[in-house]
């Protein structure tokens, strides 16, 4: 099994580097996130727990992530908080991947990615 894990990944993020994630698990939290947003940038990670390019994706992030970036950042396991995940496109206006990353500043989404590309956006020109 352990194998499987190393070429896998695990269901938590890697926590290598302690990133701030706020768990995203109820739908409420989003009007939160909306408002927040007004203020300081949101940002959404959208995980598969059950997929090897969402675990490969979700390592990257974290090791590349700066722990100084002024964000609000949440994890959303998307399997078991998928009503959380559809609300999420719903209110945001995003279409479903996972992985998937959402920016979110003034209300709306300014950003997103899926797959690999989410490493490709530069965190810090959203910063507020």
């Amino acid at each position: 099994m352990g194998i499987f894990k190393n070429l896998f990944g695990s269901s938590e993020p890697k926590e290598e580097k302690l990133l701030p994630w706020q768990a995203l698990t109820n739908i409420s939290q989003l009007d939160e996130i909306e408002k927040r947003s007004k203020t300081k940038t949101q940002v959404i990670f959208k995980h598969s727990t059950r997929c090897g390019i969402s675990s490969m994706v979700m390592n990257q992030f974290v090791s590349m992530y700066d722990l100084d970036a002024n964000l609000d950042l949440y994890y959303l396991d998307l399997l078991s908080y998928r009503e959380v995940s559809n609300e999420v496109g719903y209110k945001f206006q995003v279409m479903h991947q996972s992985p998937q990353l959402l920016i979110i500043k003034n209300g709306t989404t300014v950003a997103h990615a899926s797959h690999g590309a989410i490493n490709d956006i530069d965190l810090s020109r959203f910063e507020s």
